[in-house]
């Protein structure tokens, strides 16, 4: 599933070709949609944001195009009449004189009123959104020592979308290796400055993901390994998906575990 930084960067990229553009033509695939589809003809996009890992389009009219892109969806920028190569499934398309911005596979899709985004299922539960302008390590720290979310496992934790919006999979590894936390601890049993460490590491390796496409790993490890030639997807990632491959950080090995129904990456002897 796309995370946070991959949506975020996908509303940058709609966002430079449809904001402050009227739409020329429309298509909805979800039949549901389908009679709402002439109605936005003709009408401006003023602002293409995300909500965690959800992503919003809002039209000059008031109305909102909600999306998730699940497990396999994805929005895709091209010239008009130029769609990419795929046999992806087309959901939605809104194109102007010049270009379209299609979202392929995912079918959770609506188009809501701005008064309708405090009530939809899936946004009213959300946390703070991890990549959010205003958000600072001292919320996060603030967060993890609240009762809500101080008891419960770390590992657990990093998956919950009413803790910070937009974590995923590959950044709780990440984060957590970052940090040097134990997976299986709670808020609660660490020392405050250990605490304190994480909420930063929590912003910043995020922060990471979203400016540099998806790449997680120390920005000095990144250079050497690009410099002897290494692929992004060697270089991309400290732990997660690296089971059993050295540690950059201490050499010994890393290990896969299933934690929360997901598979995890971690080094044992960094994150004791």
């Amino acid at each position: 599933m796309p995370e946070g930084p991959e949506v975020r960067r996908e509303a940058d990229a709609i966002g430079r070709v449809l904001t402050g553009k009227k739409l020329a033509e429309t298509f909805f695939e979800p039949a549901h949609l389908e009679p709402f589809a002439r109605r936005l003809v003709g009408q401006e996009v003023v602002e293409v944001t995300t909500c965690g890992k959800a992503l919003l389009i809002f039209f000059k009219s008031g109305r909102v195009l909600y999306s998730h892109n699940q497990l396999y969806g994805r929005w895709v920028v091209a010239p008009k009449g130029k769609p990419p190569n795929t046999k992806r499934t087309l959901r939605v398309a809104l194109t102007t004189d010049a270009h379209s911005a299609l979202l392929y596979s995912a079918t959770d899709v609506a188009l809501l009123g701005k008064k309708d985004l405090k009530t939809h299922p899936y946004l009213k539960k959300l946390g703070p959104d991890v990549l959010s302008d205003t958000l600072s390590w001292r919320d996060i720290a603030e967060r993890l020592c609240d009762k809500r979310f101080s008891g419960r496992s770390i590992s657990g934790l990093y998956l919950d979308q009413s803790f910070l919006a937009g974590l995923g999979n590959y950044l709780r590894s990440e984060i957590l290796f970052a940090a040097g936390i134990d997976p299986t601890c709670r808020p609660k049993d660490l020392e405050p400055a250990k605490l304190n460490e994480l909420a930063r590491r929590t912003l910043l390796i995020s922060i990471r993901a979203y400016k540099t496409g998806g790449v997680t790993n120390h920005p000095d490890t990144v250079r050497v390994m690009r410099k002897a030639g290494r692929s992004k997807g060697q270089y991309r990632f400290a732990v997660f998906g690296r089971d059993k491959r050295d540690c950059y950080r201490c050499a010994g090995k890393i290990r896969r575990i299933t934690a929360n129904g997901r598979r995890l990456y971690l080094c044992s002897s960094c994150q004791r």
